[in-house]
């Protein structure tokens, strides 16, 4: 079946929108999903692992969201200005500890050309000094307003350092006010600082359910895939299939190949934590080798449409979604088109909260 973009559309109104997380990270709405018949149950998360049984694997992405979001002061003029992080340039080269090239968006957009240079002050400093500058360098080719900015400090003894003493934890755009904890818009499973925003599925895991999880004799494994950009974008093309993803890197370490593996040869299920875990997983697919295959820092594009064949994960755990976003058609992959904006239309209607801080949903 042919589809188009519109057809990955619905009405979301504004006050579904989650402007802020819920208080109790596992008390939060699930809304489960049989993905063959569509059958809905509403469940509170914590209830998951009802749904789970002794033998199965969750994977989740232990990524955690970068500093990202820079609110700053053009050098020239003074005016406001903001560039966001979105990866490391690998074409820069060799980065020092003081200086390295990223791939950014800016705003304003239009004023902030090549040559411009934008200074961000100290967020604990009285004094405003100082503590980092970006100089745009380029714009990236073939990209949509993106930039090549050269990052470099004078007062720290590593850039990593200034961008910490200087950066904010990026929410998105629809998240318009939130003043709280930033660390509620981190997993609490997080690692590295690579990705642009939060794999916000495993926002609603606690400590106490992960362990209750493993005490029921389910296994607990951890991929990484580098949030990127694409998360926040909607499709632009009416022919979804023209929609170019942006790259993102991903590890799918050997151990959790072995416990999946183990999982299928027991009969038991896969549950991705999350569209990222997803990608990463169904990324990790060898079709030469029909098996799934360790992976270090490769690089992916995986854009997964109906049609797309899931070799590897069994229930997926995951958010409401942006209408006409490549999450969307992901999770309609996963099920069915049909079955997914029916999904939509009864949390819309039961009161579920939408997007990255919202209730969650189970597709078994």
């Amino acid at each position: 079946m042919t589809y188009t973009t519109s057809d990955f559309d619905y009405d979301l109104p504004e006050d579904r929108i989650a402007q802020e997380p819920w208080p109790v990270r596992d008390a939060c709405k699930m809304l489960v999903m049989d993905r063959a018949t569509g059958a809905l149950e509403d469940k509170i998360f914590r209830d998951i692992i009802d749904y789970i049984e002794p033998g199965d694997v969750l994977v989740a992405n232990e990524t955690r969201v970068m500093p990202a979001r820079l609110l700053g002061h053009k050098h020239e003029t003074g005016g406001e200005a903001e560039v966001f992080l979105l990866r490391e340039h690998d074409a820069g080269g060799a980065p020092t500890n003081t200086s390295a090239l990223w791939e950014v968006l800016v705003r304003p957009g239009k004023r902030l050309k090549p040559g411009a240079r934008i200074d961000f002050t100290d967020k604990t400093d009285p004094q405003g000094r100082v503590a980092l500058s970006a100089e745009i360098v380029d714009f990236t080719p073939g990209g949509k307003g993106e930039r090549l900015a050269r990052l470099s400090t004078d007062t720290h003894k590593t850039l990593d350092e200034a961008l910490h003493a200087v950066g904010h934890t990026p929410l998105p755009p629809y998240i318009k006010h939130y003043a709280g904890d930033e660390e509620m818009y981190q997993t609490v499973y997080s690692k590295e600082e690579t990705s642009a925003a939060a794999p916000t599925a495993g926002l609603h895991f606690t400590p106490e359910l992960i362990e209750r999880i493993k005490a029921k004799g389910a296994f607990w494994e951890t991929v990484e895939l580098q949030v990127g950009i694409d998360t926040f974008r909607i499709v632009d093309e009416e022919d979804p299939t023209t929609h170019k993803m942006h790259t993102e890197t991903y590890t799918v370490p050997q151990g959790v190949v072995d416990a999946i593996d183990n999982a299928h040869a027991r009969g038991n299920k896969v549950i991705a934590v999350g569209t990222t875990s997803t990608r990463s997983l169904e990324s990790a697919w060898d079709e030469a080798a029909d098996s799934l295959v360790a992976r270090k820092n490769d690089h992916t594009s995986l854009f997964l449409f109906p049609g797309s064949t899931f070799h590897v994960i069994d229930g997926l755990i995951t958010n409401f979604h942006v209408p006409r976003s490549t999450l969307m058609m992901l999770v309609s992959a996963f099920s069915s088109r049909d079955a997914i904006m029916a999904a939509y239309r009864h949390a819309i209607d039961n009161g579920y909260r939408m997007l990255s801080f919202g209730d969650a949903m189970f597709i078994h």
